[in-house]
């Protein structure tokens, strides 16, 4: 996998204040070069860790963060919490005018050398399953080079997840050579006992650095 180089294109006139946040210099000889995550966040409860979940990302030597959101997962975090750049639909629609705009799920498929849906709830599961691309997120899921790494993270309620088509929506999108971080068992927010969890931030930032390693873009202390 190669990474991509430069910024995302054409963004920089539209959004100077927004670009995506570096890690820490003094920790860049540990890597031999910049590599990008974008981070896909949907409308499942556990889109509340997306705060720690883009800092511990950021710990990783060398890494740059960027944040697309689904309008329902603004319901469950504070923009002021992520210190990254945040795009969602409006942003979509707000930069293209005529021709020779920026199609900004493209420019973010171009960006990103690595995409981790984090978390991944039911209704996107199934959007995704079935190539439906109605929103930034899963245009820019539909555009995905199928070269780069994506992880995905699902999370939703015990009994959505034991639901037959479940199983076979997770078996689609790991047949489209995408890579799961399967959830986990636990009392849940809503009281029920189960399957259904997000993996844990730390689980995930472990699959993040062993998917870098194994393509060049992280090396281990």
């Amino acid at each position: 996998m190669e990474p991509s180089s430069g910024r995302l294109p054409g963004l920089e006139a539209t959004r100077p204040h927004m670009e995506p946040r570096a890690t820490c210099s003094a920790a860049a000889p540990l890597v031999e070069r910049q590599f990008r995550v974008l981070v896909g966040v949907t409308g499942s409860v556990a889109a509340l860790k997306l705060p720690l979940l883009v800092s511990r990302l950021l710990d990783i030597p060398g890494l740059e963060v960027a944040v697309v959101t689904t309008e329902r997962a603004k319901h469950f975090y504070s923009p002021q919490d992520v210190p990254v750049t945040l795009y969602s639909d409006a942003d979509e629609w707000e930069m293209w005018k005529c021709r020779s705009d920026p199609v900004l799920h493209i420019d973010l498929r171009r960006w990103a050398d690595l995409m981790l849906v984090s978390p991944l709830d039911a209704n996107t599961l199934g959007k995704v399953a079935s190539g439906i691309c109605d929103n930034l997120l899963t245009c820019v899921i539909r555009a995905w080079d199928r070269s780069k790494p994506l992880l995905f993270c699902p999370a939703m309620n015990t009994a959505m997840w034991e639901h037959p088509i479940t199983e076979q929506q997770v078996g689609q999108l790991k047949a489209f050579g995408y890579v799961e971080i399967p959830c986990v068992a636990k009392k849940l927010v809503c009281g029920d006992q189960g399957l259904g969890a997000m993996a844990e931030v730390g689980t995930i930032v472990d699959k993040v650095k062993e998917v870098l390693s194994q393509h060049g873009g992280f090396q281990q202390n």
